[in-house]
């Protein structure tokens, strides 16, 4: 069954048609059929029974015995002569040239099903068509004779069969190649007809195409059938509407979104000072060097901390709305070894309590990007591992860049030590500075999860992991310091550069996943280790 509606009508119209030719062969083949058989029995009815008496005088000697009279019988006619209920002769004009002399010996030899048959006719003068297994299908009239007898005359429907045979593979021959031309007619025709509705659908492929999920989208795709005398052309006109109302949507969204872009970069410049201004008096109100009451220093350091993470939560605005914005960042070669070996000691230093665990790769791996951006990325993903897992959790860190290292050992503390040396790492990455990468090995990605094996996220958390303020707990406490930004500075970041970021979770195993493009070819690569604007 084909799938396209171009398909599905040009086979319905070819249907249709074989449905009708069908008809129209059945209808033929039966009214022939029908007229044939009754010139049979108009030849029946005027035939009489003169053959089949003819055979009740056959056996009275002489050397026409047991010959019945054929004089203009056709070919094949059966004569039966019954008394009673007993067949006394039966026999078939054989066609030869003596039929005309009455000097043929035309006797058969009936079956009993064939006796049984031919004495169970009616003898009102009306036909009948028999199957006899002696002679085969037959039309047979039977009437009675002069002197009691019951004459059967019968004529053979052979002709009749064969000619409504060759009428029929005629037609059948005619229709077949009727068909096959209106098949090919047909598919022409239809496709012809459905070009409008195919261009309803090339618009509304080119507009499926379109990102609309952030940015200003210019939404000028338009259907060009709107007559609205056709159902095409009304589809069209709606689809036109439709579009014009996505498109002045999507325009004010994209105004909400660049006045609040604005305003949460005007807000966190302006909360700036006052955040230092409050910071600083905190500080110089405990460096005084008198005594400060207990109750008050206590007041200061609440302070300061609420001063400081307040900073925080306005540099992370600051740079969300930065990158919504869509501000160029720095893009210059970057060693993600040298990141992930920086981001694992960070994250133990400030965690000794859970067990830190570094899987890179055998070279050292690089991208193009903004390296102070990309550290804050993976820093954000480890202090995400360290703050909503308990102690004791393992962290890993794998980076997917070419053939990794063995796993690492644990050291006497308790803490694990990272898969490559240290020292061999960072020769590794003063090589890779110095030295161009193959770009031929490169992968087309690259990379880098963060696995824990703590508690893992709810199917609910998960699905708004990287929205902003979202936090795994519903009281939403702000004892760890969390702002909610981390995960979504995360994915703004790798969308920045081009990648995307994955999350799966389960108890005791999650993973979060920067995918960020592999090193480009060298003719793409920043010149000098100069940022390049794009």
């Amino acid at each position: 069954m084909p799938r396209t509606l171009r398909g599905r009508l040009t086979l319905g119209l070819v249907a249709i048609l074989a449905l009708l030719c069908a008809g129209i062969g059945l209808a033929t083949t039966t009214v022939l059929n029908h007229y044939l058989v009754s010139d049979v029995d108009q030849q029946l009815a005027e035939a009489g029974g003169r053959y089949a008496a003819s055979l009740e005088h056959a056996g009275s000697g002489g050397s026409d015995a047991n010959r019945g009279d054929t004089r203009a019988q056709t070919p094949g006619t059966l004569g039966v002569r019954l008394v009673g209920s007993t067949i006394t002769e039966a026999a078939v004009v054989d066609g030869d040239s003596d039929d005309t002399t009455g000097s043929i010996e035309d006797r058969v030899k009936l079956s009993a099903q064939d006796e049984k048959a031919l004495v169970a006719l009616p003898t009102d003068g009306s036909a009948h068509t028999l199957d006899l297994s002696s002679v085969g299908e037959y039309r047979i009239r039977a009437q009675v004779g002069l002197d009691g007898d019951v004459l059967i005359t019968g004529l053979p429907l052979a002709r009749v069969e064969q000619t409504v045979q060759q009428l029929a593979g005629a037609e059948m021959a005619m229709f077949a190649a009727a068909l096959a031309l209106a098949a090919i007619v047909a598919a022409v025709w239809v496709r012809l007809t459905l070009r409008p509705l195919d261009r309803v659908a090339r618009t509304a492929e080119r507009v499926s195409g379109l990102s609309l999920a952030s940015g200003e989208v210019e939404l000028s795709v338009r259907v060009p059938d709107e007559d609205p005398a056709t159902e095409v052309g009304r589809v069209g006109a709606s689809l036109n509407r439709m579009l014009g109302h996505i498109g002045d949507a999507l325009a004010k969204r994209h105004a909400v979104e660049a006045r609040l872009r604005e305003f949460a970069a005007d807000a966190s410049h302006e909360l700036r000072t006052p955040v230092a201004a409050i910071r600083g008096h905190a500080e110089l109100a405990q460096r005084h060097p008198g005594d400060i009451p207990e109750p008050v220093r206590r007041s200061l350091d609440r302070i300061e901390a609420e001063a400081q993470r307040m900073g925080v939560l306005v540099d992370d605005l600051l740079l969300l709305a930065r990158l919504d914005a869509g501000r160029p960042l720095a893009r210059e070669q970057v060693d993600l070894t040298r990141l992930a070996l920086d981001a694992v000691e960070d994250a133990r230093a400030a965690a000794p309590g859970h067990r830190w665990r570094l899987e890179l790769s055998a070279e050292p791996t690089a991208v193009v990007g903004d390296s102070h951006r990309l550290a804050q990325a993976i820093a954000n993903l480890l202090a995400n591992a360290r703050t909503h897992t308990p102690e004791g959790t393992e962290v890993t860190l794998r980076l997917d860049g070419g053939e990794a290292t063995e796993s690492s050992e644990n050291e006497p503390d308790g803490i694990e030590a990272p898969v490559v040396d240290k020292a061999a790492a960072e020769g590794a990455t003063a090589s890779a500075a110095s030295t161009t990468p193959t770009v031929s090995s490169e992968p087309e990605e690259v990379r880098l999860s963060i696995t824990d094996t703590g508690p893992g996220l709810s199917p609910e958390v998960a699905a708004r992991a990287f929205d902003r303020f979202v936090r795994g707990d519903r009281a939403r406490s702000r004892a760890s310091g969390s702002t909610g930004l981390g995960l979504a500075i995360t994915r703004a970041i790798a969308e920045a550069h081009g990648g995307r970021v994955e999350l799966e979770t389960r108890p005791g195993h999650t993973v979060f996943t920067i995918v960020l493009p592999a090193v480009p070819p060298v003719s793409e690569r920043p010149e000098n280790g100069h940022p390049q604007q794009s």
